[in-house]
């Protein structure tokens, strides 16, 4: 399967630095005219911000040694105007920077919930909602900082201190020497300090991942839970998963304000270096008390960027164990390869099972040997007790899973060569349980897909049997749907799971006991909306109904994932020794429970 452009940037994850600026040239590439404009916002800050002391040493001096007022108000009125765009380039700075991060924090939420749906259905029955929400949205979240402040700002505060350094140098090269040995100083310390708080950041998003994977999962079971008296329970695992999150976040924290500290304890140095500095050099009478302010003024303010490479440091902290994380997400590769083959031909397709056998997890082998042959056009029904592999032999026909040896043909072909994405739109499923999103009609219909125009749904909604449904809508295709399908019935939403599965005019259907938990009313209605999408294409049913199996031309029974009988429809039911006779004979509901 081809990488995406996250991917390939978080491929060495043993070389941070060479990730960091891959993900950096990802997702800022696309900005690159905000980004020039950001750094050149940036460039004009600096300049104006060494501008400034150098109009307030020539104030004093010119105060000191009795110089014209005029010379004073021109001044003071330059250094007014220099203060005042410094802010409005600190505003642009801000919303520029903002910007850049959001478009790129966005890439990056696509790029990694499109790798979270390239995985197979073994990673997500691991990995819980919550969890993958944090992983996808709290992880980019806190890159926010890192596509901007940590490129462009640590690159400008480099700039700013270079500059005060080179204008100090100017002035007397001892005072350079002294402050260029204290800036070392306090870099140095503050890197030595940074790298302690990586793997503190990283059990906490750890945790906080587990946590919101918890409530996810148990919010959305509140009915179950409450029903069942499980709510002390559930209480009890929420406040330990608090417990064990305080500590790491106190751990974490603690870290980061050592580094505080430290530029702390660093800059009382530095204001006493820049103080004996001054002090000595104006008692010699080699500078002015003006270059004196001068040599102060630039040392507090060598406190600005400092104590910003310090934040952007600690943002770099949590960067770091965000893009440690996606790395490990991004280490999990599917199980399911995508086909390098041409697409699956139109129109109906033959199916075939040769020798296929599949176990969950390497061991729980759950289908054996199943070898079956069903021409194009014609329908199989499947039957069989409860954890016989019907849903498992229905799930690997869109790849979900792949089998652990055996071969899987539609139309002629293994399926494995099929793109998968093409193989999904010629397999159409309808299950028991349709999902149902908050959105409007036509958007669960159409499943967001622009393309597909307000007559295309109608007519899809019409040929299902809904017609008459939309036109008592007051809102039409626009009325809202709810989240859990509570505005619909059973058999409304098996009818709209139909409707999406016309729009896509698959050549294969399957149909996971579609009917299983509506009434025979409904059932009559959802029963002439299927023979409508069956027709002119094969179908593969799973069943607990005689009613639904009467379009079938094929039966298939399974027993502990092993073929237990295969044969046409008509055969085994005149076959009195067949399992299948046997079954009409007992009553299907009965043999198979």
């Amino acid at each position: 399967m081809q990488r995406s452009g996250l991917e390939r940037a978080c491929v060495n994850a043993d070389k941070p630095v060479a990730t960091h600026l891959k993900l950096l040239l990802r997702y800022l590439r696309p900005q690159t005219g905000r980004v020039a404009l950001l750094s050149l916002l940036l460039a004009a800050g600096v300049a104006l911000q060494l501008v400034n002391p150098q109009i307030v040493r020539f104030f004093i001096d010119t105060a000191v040694s009795g110089g014209e007022s005029r010379s004073l108000t021109q001044a003071a009125l330059l250094f007014i105007g220099i203060a005042l765009s410094v802010q409005l380039v600190s505003v642009l700075t801000t919303y520029i920077g903002e910007n850049v991060a959001w478009s790129a924090t966005n890439a990056l939420r696509r790029d990694l919930t499109l790798h979270c749906l390239s995985l197979d259905m073994s990673f997500h029955k691991d990995h819980r909602a919550g969890e993958l929400i944090e992983r996808i949205d709290g992880d980019a979240s806190a890159l926010s900082n890192f596509f901007t402040k940590l490129v462009v700002m640590v690159l400008a505060n480099a700039l700013l201190i270079a500059g005060m350094l080179a204008l100090l140098f100017r002035e007397d090269w001892r005072v350079g020497v002294a402050l260029s040995a204290f800036a070392a100083m306090a870099v140095a310390s503050l890197l030595c300090v940074e790298s302690l708080a990586v793997p503190f950041w990283v059990k906490v998003r750890e945790i906080r991942a587990e946590f919101f994977g918890f409530v996810g999962e148990h919010v959305s079971g509140a009915a179950d839970i409450s029903s069942n008296g499980a709510v002390p329970h559930v209480m009890r695992r929420f406040y330990e998963l608090l417990r064990s999150w305080l500590p790491k976040r106190l751990q974490a924290d603690l870290v980061g304000y050592s580094m505080w500290m430290t530029s702390l304890a660093v800059f009382a140095i530095g204001h006493a270096i820049a103080f004996g500095v001054s002090g000595y050099l104006w008692s010699r009478g080699a500078i002015t008390i003006g270059t004196a302010y001068l040599i102060f003024h630039y040392t507090n303010l060598l406190q600005g960027p400092v104590h910003q490479i310090r934040s952007q440091l600690e943002d770099l902290q949590k960067a770091t164990a965000s893009i440690k994380r996606m790395q490990e997400l991004l280490s999990l590769r599917p199980a399911t390869k995508d086909g390098v083959g041409p697409p699956l031909s139109p129109g109906q397709l033959s199916l075939q099972f040769d020798s296929v056998s599949f176990a969950y997890d390497g061991d729980q082998q759950v289908l054996h040997d199943v070898t079956i042959s069903v021409p194009a056009g014609e329908v199989v029904g499947v039957l069989g007790r409860t954890g016989s592999g019907k849903t498992t032999l229905a799930r690997l026909l869109a790849r979900f899973y792949e089998p652990s040896s055996g071969r899987i043909m539609l139309g002629g072909r293994d399926i494995s060569s099929v793109p998968i994405n093409n193989l999904r739109q010629r397999v159409g499923f309808v299950t028991q349980d349709v999902q149902v999103f908050k959105a409007t009609l036509r958007e669960n219909v159409r499943l967001f897909d622009q393309s597909v125009t307000d007559e295309q749904v109608t007519e899809a909604l019409g040929t299902v049997g809904l017609g008459e449904w939309l036109r008592l809508l007051p809102m039409g295709l626009d009325t809202v749907m709810e989240r859990d399908g509570s505005g619909l019935s059973a058999g409304e939403a098996q009818l709209l799971a139909l409707s999406r599965v016309f729009l896509r005019d698959p050549g294969l259907v399957v149909l996971d006991e579609a009917s299983s938990r509506i009434d025979p009313a409904t059932e009559r209605l959802l029963q002439k909306a299927i023979d409508r999408l069956l027709s002119g294409r094969t179908g593969f049913i799973i069943a607990h109904r005689f009613s639904t199996l009467d379009r079938a031309d094929w039966i298939l029974i399974l027993e502990d994932g092993r073929v237990c009988e295969f044969g046409r429809r008509e055969s085994l039911a005149g076959d009195p020794h067949s399992r299948y006779s046997r079954l009409l004979r007992a009553g299907i509901e009965e043999v198979l429970r």
